[in-house]
């Protein structure tokens, strides 16, 4: 009999809310409706769709009409840097940091085949970003700065409010991918300051195939997709009106949620981090100094390969990852860690926990309990 399954990969992907599912059901079967139409079954399905967008637009702080929907984080990311680009086709600079998330770092490597020029602004040990090194960055030409608010990998925050602050006054915009903080920290647009934010469904317990651009009023954005006058021309196309009301109820079920529930996580994984490290002397908590999100532990165990330790927990049915989901499978270190100056001896032993609102003291057990045969099976291998 296998034994159950412990779910630790909630910055890969979340639950989806058992509230998120009923919202949905009546979008797949009886309010079918193309939200575009103008008969009133078509309206009635449009009405909700403009519903989420209010819950949306709430939850950040925003106006309903900042809110443009997209199939998730990946495609706002690229909605944002590639919309300004178009929109100020002059200014042919952008500025990202070491330690975007693919969907960021990846396009920045295209944006470079194609000819723009792109500058990577640098970290401390900590992961903590460079604010002197993004203010020279900046030039006369740049089209876009973008900062994520919290890495997929190591958790850690950045100081967006004072990049905003640094980018404005070079006469820039910047783009803030918000994707793993939503949910999991307060995220406000104008305590911010920021006028492009992202954020997917899928990480904040709604489903996949749906996320949001946030584009601060009066933000100059050209369209990415063409083919219909869909979200205020912004982006054509039907909306997955199903996902978005999806989306819309995960976010209702965040704004709600109480401050003890965030404490709980943070508990979780602040248990989790001294247990492993009182156990481990080769384990190292990753940004451990810095401003990190309370349900994100990055675990380095030195000379230890993290493939081979994530596919023995998942013999025992427990998952976590190493680094972002998007790169599993490699046995490159992390690009994050590797920005950070984190040695690839060190590096390729990463482990990423990440915990939910649906785990439990039961689930840090489980963890706790098999990790020492997997990291000894592991240390003699490579003894």
């Amino acid at each position: 009999m296998s034994e159950p399954l412990v779910y630790l990969d909630n910055n890969a992907t979340t639950r989806v809310d058992d509230r998120v599912v009923e919202a949905m059901v009546p979008l797949l079967n009886e309010q079918y409706g193309n939200p575009s139409s103008t008969h009133r079954f078509g309206a009635g399905v449009n009405a909700m769709l403009e519903e989420a967008r209010g819950r949306v637009a709430g939850l950040i702080g925003a106006r309903d009409s900042e809110i443009v929907f997209t199939s998730g984080g990946t495609e706002a990311d690229n909605m944002a840097l590639r919309g300004l680009l178009a929109a100020r086709p002059s200014r042919r600079h952008v500025v990202i940091s070491t330690v975007e998330h693919h969907a960021v770092f990846e396009l920045a490597e295209q944006l470079e085949r194609e000819g723009v020029e792109v500058s990577r602004v640098g970290v401390d040990r900590e992961g903590r970003l460079d604010l002197d090194q993004l203010r020279d960055s900046i030039r006369d030409d740049t089209a876009a700065v973008a900062v994520m608010l919290a890495n997929n990998e190591t958790g850690v925050v950045f100081d967006v409010r004072a990049a905003a602050e640094i980018v404005h006054e070079r006469g820039s915009r910047i783009h803030c991918d918000a994707v793993q903080a939503v949910g999991k920290i307060p995220v406000n647009v104008d305590d911010l300051g920021v006028d492009l934010l992202a954020l997917s469904g899928h990480k904040i317990h709604g489903p996949k195939g749906a996320g949001a651009l946030y584009v601060r009023r009066g933000t100059p954005l050209r369209p990415m997709m063409f083919g219909g006058h869909q979200e205020r021309g912004r982006r054509g196309g039907t909306q997955n009106t199903a996902g978005i009301v999806g989306l819309g109820m995960a976010c209702e079920i965040i704004a709600a949620q109480d401050a003890a529930e965030h404490e709980r996580i943070r508990g979780m994984r602040d248990r989790l981090e001294r247990d492993i490290t009182q156990r481990f002397e080769s384990s190292y908590v990753v940004g451990e100094r810095a401003e990190r999100l309370p349900n994100t532990a990055c675990i380095c165990f030195a000379g230890i390969e993290a493939e081979a330790a994530l596919l023995l927990l998942s013999e025992a049915n427990i998952c976590v990852s190493s680094g972002a989901a998007c790169s599993s499978g490699s046995l490159e270190p992390s690009h994050v860690l590797g920005a950070m100056g984190i040695e690839p001896r060190i590096a390729q032993g990463e482990i990423r926990i990440s915990v939910s609102r649906y785990n439990t003291d039961s689930d840090v057990e489980s963890l706790l309990s098999a990790l020492p045969r997997v990291i000894e099976k592991l240390s003699v291998l490579t003894s």
